[in-house]
């Protein structure tokens, strides 16, 4: 395993292209993750990075690395059109409800947690909230101040692009070029608290009426939203971390000026490694409130949507995200749902066959070249779409075990079960689906099975074929093998 541990690469949006994995200490990697900003559901595009960098965490933790996952809360501070004036998105939610922020905050914090359990998802080891680290945004504040790449503004703090820009090239990670950006920005209101009105608020005044709100050596005010992320991960993860992941969204302006946050305030870039995940479609178009075209993920698991014919367990919804690299877009449409489902399945019958398989003197097959496949995609910027490829190869030559047009020795066998178990369950995070209503169908079906298995003895075929039938009629499948009949 040592091995493959030393052969991961990332594709890093810093410089645009595949870089070999290493940690800044050896044996441990810092990921830092953007959270959400729980002002409503997490939505579909959420959740996929959500899951794309939890497979990340997985699959370092599973080559025997010591990782700490830092995912922070926003709570406080992000905007509505992720700008620098205008209301807090919480805070506008509170209102519409006539809530407090903390009760908004909580219901779609409790959501969030939810969601991403039913995806599996192991949660970080570290989850700060915006609110919980006032004090280290101050002190991050005041820092940039000192430094010289900040100014103070009518009780709010501003950060100064283009002073900075004489020394750290601003855009370097969106591949934004500095003048193109000013000649871009359009005058906003306020803009007269700024010197330019590129620059962004680190931390911003609080008039009168504004709900959330503390003090500070500027007066009475709040975070800016980028000012978080980078208070956060310094506090959990240093001055520089391995790797800071997010959607693509983010890229620019928030890890944009998160990179000149944490070299501002610290001297040195903050992150080594930066990830972003894509987009979701559905149906081919741009997942959008706004017209419509939209799914949220307890929509799919029960089947309440226009979308979708039928509901899709959250396991096979994970498994249909690993068909597409985390870098490239992925479409939602019924049939591709279908067709996951399908795979699933079929992927889920080979692991359950692989324990009763039995062994051989020798096997016919390479099986650890087929196992190195799983660390080579895995290796190759965390490519999941491959690795799923490279495992339903193994499947075939299990199902030609278990039809004896194939053997497997021993040891091979050992091997394979727990390889195929490790990356299945423990790196791409799936698992059988296991129905609530399982355990009290059970002795039900056992009854059913007996019944016809009574029929089948007696050669009364009419009444076996309508037990099965019937049965499939129902969703439930039934199998006949030499060592009797099971059923799903």
């Amino acid at each position: 395993m040592s091995t493959h541990k030393e052969n991961v690469t990332i594709y890093n949006s810093l410089t645009g292209k595949k870089e070999k994995f290493t940690p800044l200490h050896d044996g441990f990697v810092g990921l830092y993750v953007c959270g959400p900003t729980v002002y409503s559901n997490v939505h579909l595009g959420n959740c996929r990075s959500f899951i794309s960098f939890d497979v990340v965490y997985r699959y370092l933790t599973f080559l025997g690395y010591k990782v700490r996952y830092v995912r922070n809360i926003t709570d406080v501070g992000h905007l509505v059109d992720d700008a620098d004036q205008g209301e807090d998105k919480i805070a506008k939610k509170a209102r519409l409800e006539k809530l407090e922020p903390m009760e908004i905050v909580q219901s779609y914090t409790v959501d969030f947690h939810k969601v991403l359990n039913q995806f599996n998802n192991i949660p970080p080891n570290i989850e700060p909230t915006a609110t919980g680290h006032i004090i280290e945004q101050i002190e991050m504040v005041k820092a940039i101040l000192a430094n010289g790449f900040a100014y103070e503004s009518n009780g709010s703090v501003y950060f100064d692009v283009e002073k900075y820009n004489e020394s750290h090239p601003y855009g370097e990670l969106s591949g934004r070029k500095i003048e193109d950006l000013i000649s871009n920005t359009r005058d906003l209101d306020g803009q007269d608290e700024k010197r330019a009105p590129l620059d962004f608020a680190l931390w911003k005044n609080a008039s009168d009426e504004h709900l959330m709100k503390w003090p500070s050596p500027w007066g009475v005010g709040f975070p800016g939203w980028h000012l978080e992320c980078s208070a956060m991960s310094t506090k959990y993860l240093g001055k520089q971390f391995d790797i800071h992941g997010g959607g693509m969204d983010l890229k620019f302006p928030h890890h944009e000026c998160e990179i000149a946050q944490g070299t501002s305030a610290n001297g040195e870039s903050p992150v080594r490694y930066w990830m972003h995940g894509n987009m979701l479609t559905l149906n081919g178009k741009k997942m959008s409130k706004s017209t419509g075209n939209s799914i949220l993920p307890e929509e799919l698991f029960s089947g309440e949507n226009d979308f979708m014919e039928k509901a899709f367990d959250p396991m096979v919804v994970r498994f249909f995200m690993m068909q597409a690299h985390y870098r490239s877009t992925l479409d939602f449409t019924s049939e591709a749902l279908l067709a996951a489902e399908k795979g699933f399945n079929k992927l889920m019958d080979a692991l359950s066959t692989l324990d009763k398989l039995e062994a051989k003197e020798k096997s016919s097959m390479d099986v650890s070249q087929l196992v190195d496949s799983f660390y080579q995609a895995m290796n190759d910027d965390f490519n999941a779409p491959i690795l799923v490829a490279n495992l339903f190869e193994a499947v075939k030559f299990i199902n030609s075990v278990k039809d004896n047009k194939a053997t497997v020795s021993k040891y091979d066998l050992a091997l394979l079960q727990k390889e195929m178990h490790g990356f299945i369950v423990d790196v791409l995070g799936i698992s059988a689906v296991q129905s609530a209503s399982n355990d009290k169908l059970s002795p039900v079906m056992d009854l059913v099975l007996d019944l016809r298995q009574e029929a089948r003895a007696n050669k009364d075929w009419t009444t076996s074929d309508k037990i099965r039938d019937g049965l499939a009629a129902a969703g439930i499948v039934v199998k006949d093998g030499k060592d009797g009949s099971s059923w799903k």
